[in-house]
């Protein structure tokens, strides 16, 4: 538990977030408009081996690009090119497309901290017959969100990892996946959200565990913070919430803080505890809406994806929980030294790293 804490202390904006591609198929033209991190590529992270792009060996290469003007970001991005448009898969039939840079769109520098979301336009002439579509991309670039265009209803919307390529998408209308498939996807999306993407969340999960190894506190924390995180990524999809990252991520991180405190202060659960992790549980369900935000969710299947990602997040946490219990609880939880050498310990740990992500949140 100290190793994921101290590996922890680097996380910060420079997380690693998915690109996402827009794509547009009319006749024989295709158009993919791509939002990213350009830093990241020019640095040649590989996205899909870390999560942050402090840990990665390039990390001063990035954040020197990092402090780059629009016009030099792009003069960079336009010499790595080749090395994207290599890595860059449209196949159509089984026979390779080669893509071409249309353009390159990248902001103002702005917060350094901040990752900056760059913008490339990409085409592809198809051959002239009625043959499918398919688009990935090398496994070193990351996960890469594809989302089709278009008026047709049911467009396609894959999460693509580890170099995998999309459905055959269509010249005409959309590329369907069954129901089974859309809902594997969603919750392999909220899976790794938590495991292995998101410490925070781990942290708090590992900060409601060390409070107490009794079932009875244990799943009434748990409980209140499943029924709040669910009911804010509801409200937070459907738009009825919208709350900056800004003031999202600094209360997760204090949220961290306050139940590790705890932990040491209190022997038990006390009366208000499921109250305040319920509500820390509406602040962790913004975050992981802005996450599915990002993506996107059929409308067709709504219900369907909200529910998978929801579950991938459960099963991400409960699968935190069990490797805690499996390290450490089941092995030391009868011991009379349990929460002076282990509990109250793993607890200020946590409670130090969820006081830097404050600290650099707010300030940094």
């Amino acid at each position: 538990m100290f190793v994921i804490a101290a590996s922890s202390l680097g996380l910060s904006a420079h997380e690693v977030r998915p690109a996402i591609a827009d794509l547009t198929i009319e006749g024989q033209s295709l158009a993919l408009d791509i939002q990213l991190n350009l830093e990241a590529f020019v640095a040649g992270i590989n996205l899909t081996e870390v999560t942050d792009t402090n840990d990665a060996p390039q990390a001063s290469s990035y954040d020197s690009l990092r402090a780059k003007g629009p016009a030099a970001l792009e003069a960079d991005f336009r010499r790595f090119w080749p090395q994207m448009q290599d890595g860059l898969n449209i196949e159509v039939g089984g026979t390779r497309v080669v893509p071409e840079l249309a353009g390159v769109t990248v902001p103002e520098v702005g917060e350094i901290d901040l990752p900056r979301d760059s913008h490339i336009s990409v085409t592809a002439n198809l051959p002239a017959n009625d043959d499918g579509v398919t688009v990935g991309w090398d496994r070193g670039f990351g996960p890469l969100v594809l989302r089709q265009t278009g008026e047709a209803e049911g467009l396609y919307t894959g999460y693509l990892t580890d170099g995998q390529s999309s459905a055959v998408i269509p010249r005409i209308g959309s590329a369907r996946e069954s129901a089974v498939q859309a809902f594997g996807t969603y919750i392999k999306i909220g899976f790794e959200h938590i495991l292995p993407k998101g410490l925070d969340h781990i942290l708090f999960v590992l900060g409601l565990f060390f409070l107490s190894l009794k079932l009875r506190p244990l799943l009434l924390q748990i409980t209140a913070f499943t029924v709040a995180h669910t009911v804010a990524l509801a409200l937070g999809i459907l738009g009825y919430v919208a709350v900056p990252s800004s003031i999202v991520e600094p209360l997760i991180a204090a949220s961290i803080v306050y139940v590790a405190v705890e932990n040491v202060l209190t022997k038990d659960i006390s009366r208000w505890r499921p109250f305040v992790v319920f509500g820390f549980g509406l602040l962790h369900g913004l975050g992981f809406a802005a996450v599915l935000g990002d993506i996107g969710l059929d409308p067709q299947r709504f219900i369907l994806g909200l529910i998978g990602f929801n579950v991938g997040v459960e099963l991400g946490q409960l699968t935190v929980i069990s490797l805690a219990f499996l390290a450490v609880g089941a092995w030391f939880r009868h011991r009379a030294w349990y929460r002076g050498r282990i509990s109250n310990p793993a607890s200020v740990t946590i409670a130090l790293v969820g006081g830097y992500w404050f600290v650099e949140r707010v300030w940094g």
